[in-house]
């Protein structure tokens, strides 16, 4: 368990404002990024990692979208095909589910 900055699980401001705000409360990447436990600060305000989980990209449902500020999963879809460069949906791509909660 460790203090983090929030740019290492959160890789981009618009991200860490939507998290601040209540928009979104977990985040898929590539890599593991954060252990369960690790807290971040965003604009004075304290989140910890409840949970890193190992997934699958076909795992992902309407509701993974949604907590991550997608309306579903064709809007997420469509959102990680532009925001990387030669991004191909593969179900068998393995991703690690970021979870976090703020905390009091």
């Amino acid at each position: 368990m460790a203090e983090i900055d929030a740019d290492t699980v959160l890789p981009a401001e618009h991200i860490q404002q939507a998290v601040a705000s209540g928009r979104v409360s977990q985040l898929h990447r590539g890599d593991q990024y954060a252990d369960e436990g690790d807290t971040f600060d965003i604009s004075g305000k304290t989140f910890e990692v409840v949970e890193v989980t190992e997934r699958k990209l076909g795992d992902l449902t309407n509701e993974d979208a949604q907590a991550e500020g997608s309306e579903d999963l064709d809007g997420y879809r469509e959102r990680l095909n532009h925001a990387h460069d030669h991004f191909e949906w593969d179900d068998d791509v393995t991703v690690y589910r970021h979870r976090f909660e703020r905390q009091e």
